[in-house]
């Protein structure tokens, strides 16, 4: 599946999925953790453990909610993960990687001042 920018996005967009991961421009990512400016691998925690020290690159930018692409299926959070960022007024949209991928694309495309934590498309 082919992914395209939309005109006057800003900062990383997903083009594409290859293998277990994702590509933007043409670098490829197993796992990944995006802002509205910047993209960067990411060695996620089984999703079990999840917390907020994991993510400290989408914490410092302050993102209205964080999709968080769970892999191959929609997997529900820890409670305590979710419970800390709403404490920070932070939302927590959790689904599976791939779906995770489109809706950062919509969203951004509207303007919104996200992130995104996406888990292997395997995991």
């Amino acid at each position: 599946m082919r992914m395209e920018r939309e005109p006057g996005i800003g900062g990383p967009l997903i083009a594409g999925f290859v293998g277990n991961g994702f590509r933007i421009q043409e670098s490829r990512f197993d796992a990944l953790l995006m802002t509205t400016e910047d993209a960067q691998p990411w060695s996620p925690p089984p999703l079990a453990d999840l917390t907020v020290d994991a993510i400290p690159m989408l914490m410092a930018t302050r993102p209205e909610f964080i999709l968080l692409g769970t892999g191959k299926t929609l997997t529900r959070p820890p409670a305590a993960f979710t419970a800390a960022l709403e404490a920070q007024n932070i939302g927590v949209e959790p689904m599976d990687s791939r779906a995770a991928a489109r809706a950062w694309s919509v969203l951004r495309g509207e303007g919104r001042l996200i992130a995104a934590a996406l888990y292997p498309l395997d995991a």
